[in-house]
């Protein structure tokens, strides 16, 4: 177990105050070695640390509750994963798994038929929603027992400042910190079936319906995936209104692993280019020192 979880667990037995018990070995960086680093990030929220160690290496506004949009699906595919339901079983698309809060679209019509494990990589990779209600809806105990799962997850891990009300994050009551969501990623990064699925550049399924079978050709959400200059280990993109653009990452940059948290970033491509300012300064300056900025 990563000092990050191990300190989250510590603060949950020894009943921390809340402002303590979350993502402890991250908040306790080296003192007196911070330098104040004007990086022109533009997203509201934003953590950089360091995977093994946990220092951060940079941080903004980090302990603010803000709604996470389909980051939320990192949570759905660990309580999925976690309970053992068979991912090679069969699932099919209902009226119900229709998004009637936003209306997004969806190339999963009413009636597709999917194994749990496609319906899972589609949720993780092109943050498909359909695919994210219909895991929710055939847990044992449907919905409402899938929401109790991830929240008990999440308490689990010591994100106390985290809350679920969906499997998709189409809710703004969807919530977290950068801090907490550090530890999710943390924990994500975990599972080997996220880590392949959340990085995976395409994937075509084929549609089994009642009409004439066809192919959906997908692609990750995230761009950067595809890129040369990134070695991405686990991605996962959200949006909605009420969010901002959002992006959470584990990636290895100057030969160190690090958890890289971005949230309401406010343009369609702002969490790109603070992604890639974030890359390009721990290229050029990497150094063991804290940052805050």
């Amino acid at each position: 177990m990563t000092k990050l979880l191990l300190a989250a667990k510590m603060c949950i037995y020894s009943v921390c105050l809340l402002t303590l018990t979350v993502g402890t070995a991250i908040a306790h960086s080296p003192q007196g070695s911070a330098r104040h680093v004007n990086l022109g990030i533009k997203s509201a929220l934003a953590l950089v640390i360091d995977q093994e160690t946990g220092e951060v290496l940079y941080s903004k506004n980090t302990d603010e509750v803000a709604p996470i949009a389909s980051i939320t699906k990192l949570m759905t595919a660990m309580v999925i994963i976690d309970s053992g339901l068979p991912l090679l079983e069969s699932i099919t698309v209902e009226r119900a798994d229709i998004d009637r809060y936003k209306g997004s679209r969806s190339k999963l019509y009413v009636g597709t038929t999917l194994m749990r494990a496609e319906a899972l990589k589609l949720a993780l990779m092109a943050s498909e929603n359909r695919a994210a209600a219909a895991l929710a809806r055939t847990y044992h105990g449907g919905s409402e027992a899938f929401v109790a799962a991830m929240n008990a997850k999440a308490f689990e891990l010591g994100m106390l400042n985290t809350r679920f009300v969906d499997s998709t994050g189409l809710r703004p009551e969807n919530v977290s910190t950068a801090r907490d969501l550090a530890i999710l990623v943390e924990s994500a990064h975990a599972y080997p079936l996220i880590r392949d699925y959340t990085t995976a550049p395409s994937f075509a399924v084929e549609s089994r319906t009642r009409r004439a079978p066809r192919v959906l050709r997908f692609v990750n959400s995230n761009r950067l995936v595809r890129s040369s200059r990134w070695d991405i280990g686990l991605s996962k993109t959200g949006y909605i209104s009420e969010a901002g653009r959002c992006l959470v990452m584990q990636s290895r940059i100057a030969d160190r692993s690090l958890i890289i948290v971005l949230l309401d970033s406010w343009g369609k491509l702002t969490r790109i280019g603070d992604a890639n300012r974030i890359r390009r300064w721990l290229e050029r300056e990497f150094s063991t020192l804290s940052v805050r900025g």
